[in-house]
């Protein structure tokens, strides 16, 4: 049987498609290994967010081309939004390459195979048509093709966005905004259940913009809290412009929905946020934080956040820390501004030194190292719910779980099993965890 590698960079949409990938691939005749250098197939699905992982997918096509020199049956395939955008260079100047598509075109893969076996280089970017911005792009033929990894599933229920952030290079690589119909979804998600699935996260790249057949995002949460057997929702990312009072509200009311959010603010300065078109305010930003804490006391909000964008001044980045001592996010995701072509943000001129972008970025992570230090100590002696995900790599009898606000929490116990939904005090810390002991 032939061995398939797979690279992934980049967001959950990506690991949700590089599972989807597999899947194709072992029904190709594929086994999928773990090992780069002993595969016959190896595909890298790309990320272009950040300019460091679109630096590591060309290093990575590196490394391979001397790998193919040694085994010249080795087919390279490029996947994901490097691909979308800049799938033709590639074929042009990667001579190793045998195949790149792009996001649209995963369930293409057993057509790009055969005309690569054939002895063609195949490039497919082309846009799958978009009917008023609604799009199965998960075919009928596979709704039940879904995977879970021990007992948790991912639907993607979004592909695109029309925000057009101007540092964000997504509408560009996963196209406009299209959002699945409803019973779509559910009947992915039923099939899920089925196969074993308790918690089951929604995904898109503005998964709280979704609108099919008059049907909104508050309308899709509550069908899917209603499902039998679904004992977790969660979703990620919504946009702050998206999110409504009304979806606060839900969250309170039906307990299957996580207490977690994923609330992206990217800078704290109004001035900042302008020139990033994100089209709200700080203090719009703050007001809706406020109501889901009235709402949801106990609420674990994460975030990401820009430092270094052009023009910011230091004020401006005293902002973006009165917002997290403010919200006291937990975690964070903070980047250094890289401009990434295509975008708008890419025609200004990149003004912030790169020390001060680095000792800035160091700000960042040494307030949210306190944030998370009285977060985990204020845990201590707390009892929380815990939902057990897995084996614990390196310690026998441990296992890991989370909490409904998305906190990861080690238990022992030797009855305990995946799936389990647990009640535990928590007696101790980790560096980015807490221990927990079985009630």
């Amino acid at each position: 049987m032939d061995k398939a590698f797979i690279k992934t960079f980049g967001c959950q949409m990506n690991e949700h498609d590089s599972s989807r990938i597999a899947e194709i691939l072992k029904r190709e005749g594929f086994e999928i290994i773990h090992q780069m250098d002993k595969a016959d197939l190896v595909m890298v699905n790309t990320c272009s967010v950040r300019e460091n992982p679109e630096n590591k997918v060309y290093s990575i096509i590196g490394r391979l081309t001397i790998q193919k020199k040694k085994n010249p049956n080795l087919i390279i395939g490029i996947c994901g939004c490097v691909a979308q955008q800049e799938g033709r260079r590639i074929l042009k100047k990667r001579k190793a390459v045998d195949m790149v598509f792009g996001t649209d075109n995963i369930f293409k893969l057993p057509e790009i195979l055969k005309g690569v076996r054939g002895g063609n280089r195949v490039l497919f970017t082309e846009w799958l048509p978009r009917k008023k911005s609604v799009q199965n792009f998960i075919p009928d033929m596979e709704l039940k093709t879904g995977v879970i990894e021990g007992c948790k599933g991912q639907i993607a229920i979004t592909k695109g966005c029309n925000n057009f952030c101007s540092y964000c290079i997504v509408p560009m690589t996963r196209g406009r905004l299209v959002s699945r119909e409803l019973e779509n979804i559910l009947e992915e998600a039923k099939d899920l259940i089925n196969k074993g699935a308790k918690e089951i996260m929604l995904l898109g790249q503005n998964v709280n913009s979704y609108s099919a057949s008059n049907n909104e995002f508050y309308d899709l949460l509550k069908k899917m809290a209603n499902l039998v057997g679904l004992q977790r929702l969660r979703f990620i990312s919504p946009h702050p412009n998206d999110w409504n009072n009304a979806l606060s509200d839900l969250m309170s009311e039906e307990k299957v929905i996580c207490n977690q959010i994923h609330l992206p603010f990217q800078a704290g300065s109004n001035r900042v946020l302008k020139a990033m078109k994100r089209d709200h305010t700080a203090e719009e930003y703050l007001l809706k934080v406020d109501y889901l804490k009235q709402k949801i006391p106990d609420i674990v909000i994460s975030t990401d956040i820009i430092v270094g964008y052009p023009s910011e001044t230091e004020a401006d980045f005293q902002e973006t820390l009165n917002i997290m001592k403010t919200v006291h996010f937990f975690p964070i995701y903070a980047f250094k501004y890289s401009p990434r072509p295509g975008t708008k943000a890419a025609q200004l001129i990149d003004d912030i030194p790169t020390e001060i972008k680095e000792q800035r970025l160091e700000a960042v992570l040494t307030l949210q190292k306190e944030i998370q230090n009285s977060f985990f100590e204020k845990a201590i002696d707390e009892e929380y719910e815990i939902f057990i995900e897995s084996f614990h790599p390196k310690e026998i009898g441990v296992m890991n779980g989370r909490t409904s606000g998305n906190i990861s929490v080690s238990v022992s116990g030797n009855s305990l099993k995946i799936g389990d939904l647990v009640k535990v005090k928590i007696i101790g810390r980790k560096q980015t965890s807490l221990i927990g002991k079985p009630l």
